[in-house]
């Protein structure tokens, strides 16, 4: 956990009676009933919890892709839940990374071409071949989508993700879709990425054994969280169970 020059903790994220209602009535869906969090910078955080018990939405309204209902939430010193449409698009695009299940890379770009398509519009974004190196693809970089496996292409979207050099990176369920062996290639990637670049790093994932390797896991059911915990000691990804 990143501490200030006084010591104090420092957050990426903080949370306050967060809550989410989609539709009304006796229809209304309570995806987030009130929930309080708080994420220090530069830890790896898993959510788990079944499918609708909050999680996604969670990092949807953190990650700037959604609103809530009610409640605060603050990245840093920034009211998220104040801000425009366009004060959170420039958000997204400064601090955010994203991965999703589902790899959305383009066809007929290669990997590095996939990569570029975000370091032309960032601040200050990595060289897109350091990316792609970063993940272990440094031999290719020229491969077109269809020429890769599914690890490959999983970890080309990480590289897309973490080339504008984010502060944050959102990974939801980002080993859905592989392999045992692969998605502990992938879990390597997002620790090293979380270790290397110091980047706070958010997994939602039904996949219980992938707590074993964040710093902190968060339980949750019912649009509510149910637990926090801490590991002490952090499982190597090649140590856990599938």
């Amino acid at each position: 956990m990143a501490k200030d020059g006084n010591g104090a903790a420092e957050f990426t994220f903080r949370t306050k009676g967060l809550t989410k209602v989609y539709g009304s009535g006796p229809a209304a869906v309570h995806a987030l009933r009130g929930v309080d969090l708080d994420i220090p910078k530069g830890d790896m955080v898993v959510l788990l919890g079944p499918s609708g018990s909050g999680k996604s939405t969670l990092l949807n309204i953190v990650g700037g892709l959604d609103r809530a209902t009610e409640g605060e939430a603050w990245f840093q010193d920034q009211n998220l839940t104040e801000m425009s449409d366009r004060e959170l698009t420039l958000y997204r695009r400064d601090h955010v990374g994203f991965v999703f299940q589902f790899y959305n890379l383009m066809p007929s770009l290669t990997a590095r071409e996939n990569v570029e398509l975000v370091t032309e519009i960032a601040d200050d974004p990595m060289d897109p071949d350091e990316a792609l190196r970063l993940v272990g693809l440094g031999e290719r970089m020229d491969h077109f989508p269809a020429q890769m496996s599914g690890g490959e292409q999983q970890r080309v979207a990480i590289a897309r993700a973490i080339a504008k050099n984010p502060t944050v990176l959102f990974c939801d369920e980002p080993t859905g879709a592989l392999d045992s062996t692969t998605g502990r290639a992938v879990l390597r990637v997002l620790r090293d990425v979380n270790d290397k670049l110091g980047a706070t790093v958010m997994i939602v994932t039904h996949a219980a054994a992938t707590a074993g390797m964040a710093h902190r896991v968060i339980n949750f059911a019912d649009g509510a969280i149910r637990s926090v915990t801490t590991n002490d000691t952090r499982l190597d990804p090649d140590e856990i169970k599938w």
